[in-house]
């Protein structure tokens, strides 16, 4: 698997991940939190088919690239935890974007094939009610629930700290040590140095 970062030009600093299967050349992109030219020419550039945008949750700033990219190509799938469904419909709680409905609702467990990848879906309530991480192999998408020697807020509507404390302790820490974290914001970790560094968990 190929992974690419390209921050997101919305003022919060977001994280977007374009990966894809070196194989098949089949990609999918991880919150796309803005409109992101880069991201369609290097999809051009490497020859790639992007078949689905995946939401790890539905605050604006992971959502404000959707309809970008839905208008360049058209047959994107949208990606997002059924749970997330009213925060990616409702405008008012989503932090300024809304309108939005995916064409795949996952639940904790689910699996997608993209080329040869497998792509599992995590369900890690705490930050929103519907947030999700997407597991492939051992790198670990974390959206806004993990950062580096951080976690996501929970003042914000649908956020709950014992339910991220849970999420982070019974199922994030639970994988491989060696499992790379690609947050939604800031830079890249490791689910072992956050069992022992994240002054919000240890």
């Amino acid at each position: 698997m190929e992974i690419r970062r390209f921050i997101c030009n919305n003022g919060y600093g977001t994280n977007a991940y374009l990966a894809w299967d070196t194989d098949t050349k089949k990609a999918f992109i991880v919150d796309p939190g803005s409109p992101l030219e880069e991201v369609q020419d290097a999809v051009e550039m490497y020859g790639l088919d992007l078949q689905y945008m995946i939401i790890t949750h539905g605050h604006g700033d992971h959502t404000g690239g959707i309809n970008f990219f839905k208008e360049n190509f058209p047959d994107i799938k949208m990606i997002a935890c059924r749970k997330e469904r009213k925060m990616l419909l409702n405008r008012d709680i989503s932090g300024g974007k809304g309108g939005y409905k995916a064409d795949l609702e996952v639940v904790d467990g689910d699996t997608v094939m993209v080329g040869d990848l497998l792509l599992k879906f995590i369900e890690c309530p705490g930050h929103t009610v519907g947030g999700m991480s997407i597991l492939v192999d051992k790198v670990l998408f974390s959206g806004d629930t993990l950062f580096q020697r951080s976690v996501g807020r929970t003042d914000l509507y649908g956020g709950d700290w014992d339910t991220l404390l849970d999420t982070l302790k019974n199922k994030l820490f639970t994988l491989p040590e060696d499992t790379l974290v690609l947050p939604g914001h800031m830079g890249e970790t490791t689910i072992g140095y956050e069992k022992r560094y994240n002054p919000f968990v240890v």
